[in-house]
């Protein structure tokens, strides 16, 4: 048992030393895009329909570190101010995917392939999803109301230097905000490394197409964020899953969460 607990200890101990530095440096962009990119900007350039607001919508999603109290009123304020669905589907899809830290994380922990590929896997599941939206979401619905504004640092109006503003949302309320999720995370893949024999998902789910869809009806009802999947995801492929299913999970983990439908569903 204390051999496992050290196991487990070292494991947890490695993995935040390998993601650190490219950790911090994320906190640093998504602090200074915090305040170089307002919600105001958001909204004027997103409204309007066609397959131009939705490009904007999925590409402005990538990296852009809104924290996740902001991701949906953000989105549903896009929707109150003109924006198409099919483009406040995009936003909503391609955003918490991924996001300049996450991207960091992912090439310190899996490698520039993972990292490349990850984002535009975001940018395509914005596209696609906001276009079927778009095709099949004209029939009925009503308005309502969107929810409450952020009013967290990254939202506010104050009258501060930039520079505090933007470190202070980098290194206080961005860590705050995922911090929690991402040392669950870390402990989770921890577990994984130790506890979990060599090639068991390889052996459990092989290596097609079954895989893949078992990894997407994992992620699609849990909620994990973006940066939290990554350490996951490389401990699940140093057990045996292939990458393809891992990317599949670090698509629709934090795309989409039970909580989510709900309010999406509303409005």
């Amino acid at each position: 048992m204390a051999e496992y607990a050290k196991m487990i200890m070292m494991d947890f101990w490695a993995t935040i030393i390998e993601m650190a530095p490219y950790l911090l440096f994320g906190f640093f962009v998504a602090g200074a895009l915090s305040v170089l990119v307002s919600q105001r900007m958001v909204e004027r350039h997103l409204g309007g329909r066609g397959f131009w607001p939705l490009f904007k919508a999925s590409l402005f999603g990538v990296p852009l570190p809104l924290c996740s109290c902001s991701v949906i009123p953000v989105s549903m304020s896009l929707r109150k101010h003109g924006a198409s669905k099919g483009a406040t589907i995009a936003f909503l899809l391609s955003t918490p995917q991924t996001g300049v830290d996450s991207i960091l994380v992912t090439l310190s922990l899996l490698g520039p392939v993972f990292a490349i590929f990850r984002p535009f896997a975001a940018l395509a599941t914005g596209l696609v999803g906001g276009t079927l939206v778009d095709i099949f979401g004209h029939a009925g619905g009503t308005e309502s109301q969107p929810p409450e504004k952020c009013t967290d640092e990254c939202c506010s109006a104050e009258k501060t230097s930039k520079v505090v503003k933007g470190l202070k949302y980098g290194f206080l309320t961005l860590p705050r905000d995922i911090g929690k999720a991402m040392l669950v995370g870390l402990a989770i893949a921890a577990f994984i490394s130790a506890l979990v024999p060599d090639d068991f998902f390889a052996e459990k789910l092989g290596t097609g197409i079954f895989a893949m869809l078992a990894m997407m009806a994992l992620g699609i009802p849990v909620y994990v964020c973006a940066t939290a999947s990554v350490p996951v995801a490389a401990a699940m492929i140093m057990k045996g899953l292939t990458p393809g299913a891992a990317l599949v999970f670090l698509m629709t983990g934090p795309a989409t969460n039970a909580a989510s439908f709900v309010t999406i569903w509303k409005v």
